[in-house]
């Protein structure tokens, strides 16, 4: 499965959790500590393949999933560039020093497993969209 095809079935299930909420007349505050990943675990188990294992995808004590897939990860499945004999497909769009670029064979891929910007309270409150594929626009390249 490419980025791509990941992407877009994220956004659906991203989609039909936030509709359920807004059933129920959850505000954007109630929406955003619904995604908080100790709730998530619990409720939504299959939003993420980590989370049937208690797992988080970064090593942190708060973390919000709600922008999981990160608005500043930029990625192209036909490949962004050649880079000597290597292919890469991602980047980092503000060249997080908490990201690094992992080279697996003939591949380069954006490693973000060190960096937690996107899963601050803080940085979720001020790109909240309730469209989850317009808060992550910029994505793919």
């Amino acid at each position: 499965m490419g980025y791509r095809d990941w992407f877009n079935k994220h956004a659906d299930k991203h989609e039909r959790i936030v509709q359920k909420l807004l059933v129920r007349d959850f505000s954007e505050k109630e929406i955003i500590d619904y995604f908080d990943f100790k709730n998530m675990v619990k409720m939504e188990v299959d939003f993420c393949r980590l989370y049937k294992d208690n797992k988080k995808c970064h090593d942190m004590d708060s973390l919000n999933c709600y922008l999981c897939a990160c608005p500043n990860f930029r990625f192209k499945d036909e490949g962004i560039q050649k880079i000597e004999n290597k292919t890469q497909y991602s980047v980092c769009n503000i060249e997080s020093k908490d990201g690094r670029q992992g080279v697996y064979g003939e591949k380069i891929h954006q490693d973000c497993s060190g960096c937690g910007v996107p899963h601050h309270r803080i940085y979720v409150e001020k790109h909240f969209d309730l469209d989850w594929k317009n808060a992550m626009k910029k994505c793919a390249l």
